[in-house]
């Protein structure tokens, strides 16, 4: 550890965490400007000084993953099952978050505004396939994709003019769990939060295992033609599947609006995390779906704090283009393609 620390230090120029005044000594030499120290460099030798500090972080991060794991639950199924791209999955998330923080303006704890969320965006699903998505389910993929960013756009708009702009959270009451001696504070709300996760992944795995509209869903995500020569009405196992990823989006929604804030345009950074997710775990994977969740959630907490928060959602932007770089090059050498 004091080995890392005399590189970093040397790295940065000067003994940052002993330096007793605001500025760093001047570099030696004639005419050096004076140096100050880089700040990502700064902040991990802050980690280096403070191990638990690394800890914390990477507590938060897990936690944070399992959220990041709702929506991309959701995102698989439907790439899966219907071969459609939704970039609407981040609307979905924020308006279950407005349907929580509308139910606790009216009184109503806003754990009980979870479930009540999963229901209506159920019923918001339901009715977006029957508008849009059935007219697309055979056309091409990028196609979905042009539709469903049409849908992203409306919502967006739709929720601004209903709710405004304005950033907007909820205080859940919860308190916070202290371990380690106080070293490691977790907030409960992120505690049910991983419990939600690992329920909803519970119940999708059963669901698609034992139930007969779940087997429909696994056959009609195998081969469609198939599945409704032998019977089976794979236009009402579509709007089901999409309604049902609408459903979990909600509910992950309601729980965001308690643990960090929403708003109109929050959308598209919980799209592009689902997508992330998705395309390293593969579709129908859902331990792959957790463990890929997980590791981003760790990874945005890390990032965050060494770059800054303002250059959190460009390291996760600038992370899918290298996962989909990485994919692509990966199925070129066995002579596939990313679909």
């Amino acid at each position: 550890m004091g080995a890392l620390r005399i590189c970093i230090e040397r790295a940065v120029g000067w003994p940052l965490a002993r330096c007793p005044h605001p500025d760093p000594p001047p570099l030696a030499g004639e005419g050096a400007l004076s140096a100050r120290p880089d700040p990502m460099l700064s902040n991990l030798l802050l980690l280096v000084d403070a191990p638990e500090l690394a800890l914390q972080l990477l507590v938060d991060g897990l936690l944070v993953g399992a959220v990041y794991c709702l929506p991309a639950y959701g995102m698989a199924l439907v790439w899966g099952v219907m071969n459609v791209i939704n970039v609407a999955q981040g609307e979905f998330v924020m308006l279950g978050g407005y349907v929580a923080l509308y139910l606790f303006m009216h009184g109503v704890h806003p754990l009980f505004g979870v479930p009540v969320a999963a229901v209506l965006l159920f019923a918001v699903g339901w009715l977006v396939y029957r508008a849009v998505i059935v007219r697309i389910i055979d056309r091409d993929l990028f196609v979905s994709i042009l539709a469903t960013f049409g849908i992203s756009i409306f919502l967006q708009q739709a929720a601004n003019q209903a709710f405004s702009a304005d950033v907007q959270s909820i205080d859940a009451g919860l308190g916070s769990t202290y371990l380690m001696g106080g070293t490691i504070v977790v907030a409960n709300i992120k505690l049910v939060a991983v419990a939600a996760a690992a329920l909803l992944a519970l119940a999708l795995y059963l669901f698609l295992k034992g139930s007969r509209l779940g087997q429909a869903i696994r056959a009609t995500a195998q081969n469609p033609r198939a599945a409704r020569i032998l019977g089976i009405d794979t236009d009402r196992v579509y709007a089901t599947t999409f309604a049902l990823n609408a459903a979990i989006c909600g509910a992950a929604g309601a729980l965001v609006v308690q643990i960090w804030v929403i708003h109109p345009y929050i959308g598209l950074p919980y799209t592009v995390r689902s997508f992330m997710i998705v395309v390293v775990a593969g579709l129908g994977n859902i331990p792959a779906v957790i463990a890929s969740g997980l590791s981003l959630g760790a990874a945005e907490q890390f990032a965050g704090f060494l770059l800054g928060a303002e250059y959190q959602a460009a390291f996760v932007f600038s992370l899918l283009v290298v996962i989909l770089v990485w994919r692509n090059a990966m199925l070129a050498r066995q002579r596939k393609y990313l679909r």
